[in-house]
């Protein structure tokens, strides 16, 4: 069977190859985004399938045979199952977040490893699949991106075409997931792609309608997640939108900054990973016991929210008998949104694989039912709960992934019509001008942003960062030290046409510099030059007037701006390791300049 397999793919490359010899490059580019999406698709089917069966599987438990712990249990399991795979099949490590994308767009020409092609499936499947409190979409646009990277080093592909075949792939997982090919492309472009032309929108537009389709067509309706019945937009609404857009920044904000809290707690814990995993999974459970609704992505008590039946959520829990109760229900359901950062961050924490995407969506949906919820308990005035609980996902979404067009066009997507766009519109932008005042970048990716590993809204920013600058430290240079006479630098003067010369200590470590033009008045000397030590003519350098060899692109940039020079040193540990050259650094902006824009 396995030959057979390996036969058909080498008859399928063979094949591809032929026909990328006769096509125009921008044809045979169009056809590899249907095979990207269709790749992508296939991926969030066995996911989602997966996903929504051991739901089910869990539900019958719980119902069937009453088996109250059995939603507790099966995260425990999962977890655990996915850090033996990790560390047995996986070399003991897994990068997760979409994160990992952007880095690899950034900093390694969009290569992304071949094993991310089924290491996301595998990992995933067992963390959320089991009922871990995070999402799929993480994984699904990975794996995607992976399929698009490989394809094109497959095939050779420019590093323009490889960075647009991983943004279809991105673009095909999120349009497969929720049947929204045109949310698919804005991921794509607001999270992964920073310069883009109108172009590079065909491939992008033909990946995320391959995937839609492909989903519809192969995957179970109740494993997607859409919306079938929403209530007409009225304005006299439009002041409670605001209220809970403000409330959706914050919300954001409460979530990034938890969420930070939490992965640091578990990167600093016991390094036996079945330890730490086991740990996080009890902790996860006791959670998932008291609110059910975290267990795994939670579309389903989503969408038990927009049908207006919050008491369903607390069948089978320590409240259960107060399910006519309203406000135990909105405290039970505020509780639940607030908790859900924790669930989250400790699933992954522990040593699960999954996303924040989906999690998102959980916790704008909570937060906009139980704002509605209240007001209409207060009976101030008689708000759409279903209308509320569906924008609310747009805020969160908008406010943690700094994607507001991406979060506009997903909810009118799965919900079929856009009628609720003016609502989706002021919530999302307010809730990202929230977020985006007191968190500058996506949570996802701020620790990279912070270090300028990765992209930004700032198209020179991200060309400068696109530079490995250390690979322009000229490190054919003459020193000279602080011992020795100037006798002895004229002998590398006559031999050399540098003209600024390091004085080093017996360490090696840089204290001053001499330049040619500051000693030509005393070289034509012979007096002069024999008794004249080296520290009397060198320039001594500061702190500031030296690079550092972990500097970023950045701040190298704010050196020369301040020191007004062209060329300047660069140490490690204050060992002088070369030179950098201001001009060598704008002539490869140059150079990338011409890579980095898709066409």
């Amino acid at each position: 069977m396995l030959k057979r397999i390996q036969k058909i793919a080498h008859f399928f490359e063979n094949y591809f190859s032929k026909l990328k010899s006769v096509l125009e490059p921008r044809q045979f580019l169009y056809i590899s985004s249907v095979l990207v999406g269709l790749s992508a698709a296939l991926a969030v089917i066995v996911l989602k399938t997966f996903a929504h069966n051991v739901f089910l599987f869990s539900q019958y438990l719980n119902t069937k045979l009453h088996l109250p712990y059995s939603k507790s249990t099966l995260p425990i399991i999962g977890i655990l199952l996915t850090v033996f795979v990790i560390k047995n099949f996986l070399n003991g490590n897994i990068q997760k977040g979409t994160s990992q994308i952007m880095y690899a767009v950034a900093k390694k020409r969009s290569v992304l490893p071949d094993k991310q092609m089924y290491a996301q499936i595998i990992t995933s499947s067992l963390t959320v699949g089991m009922g871990g409190s995070a999402g799929l979409e993480s994984p699904i646009t990975i794996t995607g991106a992976a399929f698009g990277s490989n394809y094109a080093l497959k095939y050779r592909l420019s590093y323009k075409d490889r960075t647009l075949l991983l943004a279809c792939g991105v673009a095909a997982g999120i349009a497969a997931a929720f049947n929204a090919p045109i949310a698919g492309v804005l991921f794509a472009i607001e999270v992964v792609l920073t310069e883009i032309s109108i172009t590079a929108f065909t491939p992008l537009i033909i990946s995320a309608a391959t995937g839609s389709i492909v989903s519809m067509l192969l995957l179970n309706e109740d494993a997607l997640f859409s919306f079938k019945s929403i209530q007409e937009f009225n304005s006299k609404n439009i002041p409670f939108y605001i209220i809970l857009g403000i409330l959706s920044g914050f919300v954001s904000i409460h979530y990034a900054r938890n969420f930070r809290k939490v992965e640091h707690f578990f990167a600093t814990r016991s390094k036996n990973t079945y330890r730490k995993a086991l740990f996080g999974a009890l902790i996860l459970g006791i959670l998932i016991f008291i609110f059910p609704s975290l267990f795994g992505e939670g579309y389903e008590g989503i969408k038990l929210l927009a049908a207006n039946q919050p008491e369903k959520l607390l069948e089978n829990t320590l409240l259960e008998k107060f399910e006519s109760n309203k406000w135990i229900i909105f405290g039970f359901i505020t509780l639940t949104l607030l908790f859900k950062v924790f669930a989250t961050g400790i699933t992954l924490g522990a040593g699960g694989n999954g996303g924040n995407f989906a999690p998102s969506l959980f916790v704008g949906s909570y937060l906009g039912f139980s704002t509605a919820y209240f007001i209409n308990m207060l009976k101030i005035t008689n708000l759409p709960i279903s209308n509320f609980t569906l924008v609310g996902m747009s805020g969160v979404l908008s406010g943690l992934f700094h994607s507001p067009l991406t979060a506009i066009f997903l909810i009118a997507e799965i919900t079929g019509g856009y009628s609720l766009m003016v609502p989706l519109m002021l919530v999302s932008s307010i809730s990202f001008a929230i977020s985006k005042h007191f968190e500058p970048y996506s949570f996802d990716i701020k620790n990279l942003a912070d270090k300028g590993d990765v992209f930004t809204d700032d198209k020179d920013k991200n060309i400068l960062q696109s530079i490995d600058v250390k690979r322009l430290i000229n490190n054919n240079f003459n020193t000279v030290t602080e011992s020795k006479t100037l006798e002895s630098l004229i002998e590398k003067i006559a031999s050399t046409d540098d003209v600024i010369f390091p004085v080093l200590n017996d360490d090696n470590k840089l204290i001053g510099l001499i330049y040619l033009d500051d000693i030509r008045p005393i070289i034509f000397s012979a007096f002069k030059v024999k008794f004249t030590s080296i520290t009397e003519v060198m320039q001594p350098v500061k702190d500031k007037d030296v690079v550092d060899f972990e500097d970023t692109i950045e701040t190298i940039m704010n050196t020369f701006e301040t020191t007004q020079q062209s060329i300047l040193p660069v140490v490690q540990n204050k060992v002088f390791i070369g030179f950098i050259s201001k001009a060598d650094i704008l002539e490869k902006y140059r150079e990338q300049l011409k890579e980095l824009v898709i066409e």
